[in-house]
């Protein structure tokens, strides 16, 4: 009975190092900044930011889907695999209607990489008319 319960205790300590060796091989998303302020923008007029990440995993980062929080946000994305040291882009437009307001929407990333569902944000304020501070 000894011997059994060593023989158990024993594998499963090898599976769990190997599952951990495993996951250090894995792809991994670094990010510039997972979130982009537009500060003020005019209203039916799109704008678009380019989030760009890095693959700083061992094996090759596939994003599978990316999915925006409503239809007024569009994702587009790098679609071949992203080596290690390579580096990618989701660009994000957004597409204000209607009235001026404020928005806070999201964007959820789903991949291979050791976190494999991510979220990046997008913010800002629709205007009828820019003020002179913020136009460049």
């Amino acid at each position: 009975m000894k011997k059994i319960l060593i023989a158990l205790i024993l594998f499963a300590s090898f599976s769990i190092v190997a599952h951990a060796q495993t996951d250090n091989k894995a792809p991994k998303f670094k990010f510039d900044s997972e979130t982009h302020n537009f500060g003020q923008i005019l209203a039916n007029k799109p704008v678009t930011y380019d989030f760009k990440y890095e693959n700083v995993g061992e094996q090759p980062l596939i994003i599978t889907k990316a999915e925006a929080s409503c239809g007024c946000t569009v994702p587009k994305y790098t679609t071949t695999p992203i080596k290690k040291g390579e580096t990618g882009i989701i660009s994000v437009t957004y597409s204000a209607a209607g009235a001026p307001s404020s928005f806070s929407k999201t964007i959820t990333i789903s991949s291979n990489s050791t976190t494999p569902v991510r979220v990046l944000y997008i913010k800002g304020e629709t205007v009828k008319e820019l003020t002179k501070e913020v136009t460049k």
